[in-house]
C-alpha cells in the first residue's frame, strides 16, 4: 500500500470539467514527476464539490486548503508554493476559507457548507468514483453486505419503510412501501430500475451522485433486487451525461470483479446483475411507464395506470422503479438504522433533501439540506444572498413542473406537503432563484414552452391544452393580451391538472397557476397596462437615456439601426420608433445612462 504526504482532491464533475479541470490534473501529475514528488503526493480526480461557482476547485490535504477557480496557469505555483516549500498560495484560497487572521477554516466551518447535511452527497468530492476500493473505505457494499447475511428481505423492507423514506423524484411516495409491493407480486421474474433520466432544466443532481459515488446506487440496486426477488436491474440514464456514463459502467466493471455484482454475491445464493441504457433525452421518459416503454426499444410514451409497475412492468413483469437520490439514501439507513434516519427532517419527511441551487444567486451549486428548512436558510446562508444588490422576489422550485413562492413566503420549511399546500411540490430538487428584473408572466411562459416541447402528445389535454395556454401567454408578454385570457388559463389550467395521463401534463399548469396565485398583479398590467412591471418584456419595454449620460457616443457608435443620436459630450436620446431594442446599448454604456422604463 503507497502512503503519501498530500493528497490534492480535483473536482472531475461536468462543471469543473468543463472548465478545464482535466488539464489541471494533467498539468499537476506531469509537474509533480518533474520535481520528483510523484511518490510523494498523490492527485485523485473526485466528483462535484457542490460549490459549483468556485470551481474549477482544488483541495490539497492534510491541511484542507480550498482553492477556487483555478487555471492551468495556476498549477506552477501551488506546486511550487504549496506542495514543494509548504506555503499557501492565498490570493487562490476562496473567499470563505479564511479567516480575517488568515487562518485557514475546515471545509465544514464553510458557510456554503456549514448548514448543510450530506447523505445522498457524502461521498461527492471525497472519493474517486473510479477506484471501487476507495468506495469500500467508506463503506460501500458493508449494507448489502448486512442485508445478505443476515436480514431477510422482510427486514430490510421493514427497516426502509420504518425509516419514512419518501420518493426523491418527485413523487413523494413511500419507498418502503412501493417495495412492499413489488416484493408481494408473484413472477418468475422481477426488474430494479434506477430512474437516472434527470431533464428539468437546470438540475443536476442525480448527475452528480453518478459521476462522485456510482457505487451507492449499484448496492441500493442490489439491496432493491434482494428485497423483492429480482436478479436483473436497469439504470436508464440519459446520453447527455457522458461523465457519469462512464464512471457507471466502470463501477459495475469493478463490482462484478469483486464478487458484489453478479452471480452467488458474497458466497451467497442472491445473484443480481446491472445493465445501463441510455435516454436520447426525451422529458416525458422520466415517467416511469415511459420509461420503461423506452427501455423496451418502444416509443416513450405513458401508459394508463393501474396496474402499476409493481405489478406489470418492465416487459411485463413485476418491477421496481426509484431515482438516483432515493437510492443513494438507502445504505446509509441500513447502516446506521432508522432512528438515525427519522432524527433528521420532519416527522412527515425523513431525512435531507439535494437541491440544484441556480439562477439569481452567488453560490451557485448543490446543496443538501434536512427536511423542515426553511428557504431563507437556503438562499441567504447557504446560497450567499442574490448578486448585484438585487432583490429576491421568487424560487421556483420542483422544475418545469413547480410553482414560484414569493419572497414573503420564505420562511416555510421545505417538505413534501407544505411546499404543494403553496402551489409548488419538491420534484426531484431543482430550485431557481429569481430576483427583481424576472418578469412572473415571462417566467410562466418559458416553463410551459419547455413542456409543450417535450409532450409526448399521447393525450389531448397535454398536447393541445398546454399549446393554448402557450399561445395565451405569448400574447400577454407581447402587449396583446385580451381581457379574458387570465380567465382562459385558469379554466383550461384546471382541465389540463385533472384529465391529462400522466405526471408531466397533469403538473405542467402549475407554474402559471403559481404566479396567478402570488404575480397576478404583473398579469394585469401586462394586460391592461400594456406595461411590464419588471421592465423585461422586449414588447412592453422602452429605452431612456438619463442625465447621467456623458455624451461618450459609445451607444450611438454600437447601435446598429442609428437610433441614438446627439452631440458629442452632450445627453443622448433614443428614437423608439428605430429602436429595435437589442440593448447593445446597456451593455455598452460604463455610466449606466440606459434605463429600461
Amino acid at each position: 500500500m503507497e502512503i503519501y504526504r498530500s493528497h490534492v482532491l480535483v473536482c472531475g464533475g461536468t462543471g469543473c470539467t468543463s472548465s478545464g479541470s482535466s488539464k489541471i490534473i494533467e498539468t499537476m501529475e506531469q509537474m509533480l514527476v518533474e520535481k520528483e514528488l510523484e511518490r510523494e503526493i498523490k492527485v485523485i480526480r473526485t466528483g462535484c464539490f457542490g460549490l459549483c461557482e468556485a470551481g474549477p476547485i482544488v483541495i490539497v490535504y492534510p491541511e484542507g486548503t480550498f482553492y477556487s477557480h483555478v487555471k492551468v496557469e495556476d498549477v506552477g505555483e501551488i506546486v511550487e508554493e504549496h506542495l514543494l516549500k509548504g506555503r499557501i498560495v492565498r490570493r487562490l484560497v476562496y473567499k470563505g476559507a479564511l479567516t480575517d487572521e488568515s487562518a485557514q477554516v475546515p471545509l465544514k466551518d464553510i458557510p456554503f457548507y456549514q448548514h448543510q447535511h450530506r447523505i445522498a452527497l457524502r461521498n461527492c468530492g471525497v472519493i474517486d468514483p473510479e477506484n471501487i476500493d476507495e468506495a469500500i473505505a467508506t463503506d460501500a457494499y458493508q449494507a448489502l453486505a448486512k442485508c445478505v447475511t443476515e436480514m431477510t428481505p422482510e427486514e430490510v423492507i421493514e427497516v426502509i419503510s420504518q425509516s419514512g423514506l419518501r420518493g426523491r423524484g418527485g413523487g413523494g411516495f413511500s419507498t418502503g412501501i412501493k417495495w412492499k409491493f413489488a416484493a408481494s407480486s408473484k413472477s418468475d421474474k422481477k426488474y430494479v430500475i434506477c430512474n437516472a433520466d434527470e431533464g428539468d432544466p437546470g438540475a443536476f443532481m442525480d448527475r452528480s451522485i453518478l459521476e462522485g459515488d456510482p457505487h451507492t446506487v449499484l448496492e441500493a440496486m442490489a439491496i432493491c433486487g434482494y428485497c423483492i426477488g429480482s436478479d436483473e436491474g436497469y439504470v436508464y440514464v440519459r446520453a447527455e451525461y457522458p461523465i457519469a456514463v462512464e464512471r457507471l459502467e466502470k463501477a459495475i466493471s469493478q463490482a462484478r470483479a469483486y464478487g458484489l455484482l453478479g452471480d452467488n454475491i458474497l458466497g451467497t445464493d442472491f445473484s443480481f446483475n446491472i445493465h445501463v441504457r441510455l435516454g436520447a433525452g426525451a422529458f416525458v421518459c422520466g415517467e416511469e411507464t415511459a420509461l420503461m416503454a423506452s427501455i423496451e426499444g418502444h416509443r416513450g410514451e405513458p401508459k394508463p395506470r393501474p396496474p402499476f409497475p409493481a405489478v406489470r412492468g418492465l416487459f411485463d413483469k413485476p418491477t421496481n422503479i426509484n431515482n438516483v437520490e432515493t437510492y443513494a439514501n438507502i445504505p446509509p439507513i441500513i447502516l446506521n438504522g432508522v432512528d438515525w434516519f427519522r432524527s433528521l427532517g420532519t416527522e412527515k419527511s425523513s431525512g435531507t433533501k439535494v437541491f440544484a441551487l441556480g439562477g439569481k444567486i452567488n453560490n451557485t451549486g448543490l446543496v443538501e439540506v434536512e427536511m423542515g428548512t426553511p428557504l431563507r436558510t437556503v438562499i441567504y446562508d447557504i446560497g450567499g444572498g442574490i448578486p448585484k444588490g438585487k432583490q429576491l422576489k421568487a424560487v421556483q422550485t420542483g422544475g418545469p413542473s413547480g410553482g414560484c413562492i414569493p419572497v414573503d413566503l420564505l420562511d416555510v420549511p421545505i417538505e413534501y406537503d407544505s411546499l404543494i399546500e403553496l402551489g409548488s411540490m419538491m420534484g426531484s430538487g431543482g430550485m431557481i432563484v429569481m430576483d427583481e428584473d424576472n418578469c412572473m408572466v415571462d417566467i410562466a411562459r418559458f416553463f410551459l414552452d419547455f413542456t409543450v416541447e417535450e409532450s409526448c402528445g399521447k393525450c389531448t389535454p397535454c398536447r393541445i391544452g398546454t399549446r393554448r395556454m402557450l399561445e395565451i401567454l405569448d400574447r400577454i408578454v407581447e402587449g396583446k393580451g385580451k381581457e379574458d385570457d387570465i380567465e382562459k388559463l385558469e379554466r383550461l389550467a384546471r382541465v389540463i391538472k385533472e384529465t391529462s395521463l400522466c405526471g408531466l401534463g397533469q403538473t405542467a399548469p402549475n407554474p402559471v397557476l403559481s404566479t396567478l396565485h402570488y404575480f397576478r398583479d404583473e398579469y394585469e398590467a401586462h394586460i391592461y397596462d400594456r406595461t411590464c412591471p419588471a421592465h423585461h418584456c422586449r414588447s412592453l419595454t422602452k429605452l431612456q437615456i438619463t442625465d447621467d449620460c456623458r455624451g461618450c457616443t459609445a451607444c450611438a457608435r454600437v447601435c446598429p439601426v442609428d437610433a441614438i443620436s446627439g452631440e458629442v459630450r452632450q445627453k443622448h436620446v433614443i428614437d423608439m420608433d428605430k429602436c429595435t431594442k437589442c440593448y447593445s446599448c446597456i451593455e455598452k454604456c460604463r455610466f449606466d445612462a440606459i434605463i429600461k422604463v
